[in-house]
This record gives structure tokens, C-alpha cells and sequence, in this order.
């Protein structure tokens, strides 16, 4: 049982990057799934939330518009999709559901 997180990196202000977070030994249906976040010298915060099921979602204050959790059934796979991206969303971004935590992918929003 893991989650595997990818697809960070390096991006201008203003661009965008889409974070994956592979699950292996459960479905990603049936669980709620969050994104983290945890810049340097701050405490990990809650970016984003799917829930079970219906999927209904939500979101941090700092990245409501800007960002978006989605989920492939298929591809056992969840999303964070970040558009509008600023300095401050600079951060390791990690996957969570429950008791289980991916490893983390370093996301740099910098000119």
C-alpha cells in the first residue's frame, strides 16, 4: 500500500504544473484524498480535498480558483492541477488519505 507523487518542479510565475499521485493497494474511489503542502520553516497545510464517492471537493483559501483535485477511477491516480501558480505556492506537495503519506514532489515557483 503507497502513494507515489510526481510531476513537480521549476515554473515561472504564472504557469502552470499538474501533480499525479499513483495509489497502489487500495482504490483511490474509496477513500478521500487530500493534497498537503509544506514550505520551508512552515507547518504542512491542507491544499485540497476530493471526497469518496461523489467527489465533492474543497479547497485552501490561498489556492481557490487557481488549483483543482480530480480523480482517475482507472488510472488509480489523483490530481492537482495548478494554474496561476505565485512564489508563495513554493512548497513539497504531498499526497495523503488516511494514515498513509507519499513521499512528496518539490514544487519552485520562481523568475
Amino acid at each position: 500500500v503507497q502513494l507515489v507523487e510526481s510531476g513537480g518542479g521549476l515554473v515561472q510565475p504564472g504557469g502552470s504544473l499538474r501533480l499525479s499521485c499513483a495509489a497502489s493497494g487500495f482504490s483511490v474511489s474509496s477513500y478521500g484524498m487530500r493534497w498537503y503542502r509544506q514550505a520551508p520553516g512552515k507547518e504542512r497545510e491542507l491544499v485540497a480535498h476530493i471526497t469518496s464517492g461523489g467527489g465533492f471537493t474543497n479547497y485552501a483559501d490561498s489556492v481557490k480558483g487557481r488549483f483543482t483535485i480530480s480523480r482517475d477511477n482507472a488510472k488509480n491516480t489523483v490530481y492537482l492541477q495548478m494554474n496561476s501558480l505565485k512564489p508563495e505556492d513554493t512548497a513539497v506537495y504531498y499526497c495523503n488519505t488516511r494514515q498513509l503519506w507519499g513521499q512528496g514532489t518539490q514544487v519552485t515557483v520562481s523568475s
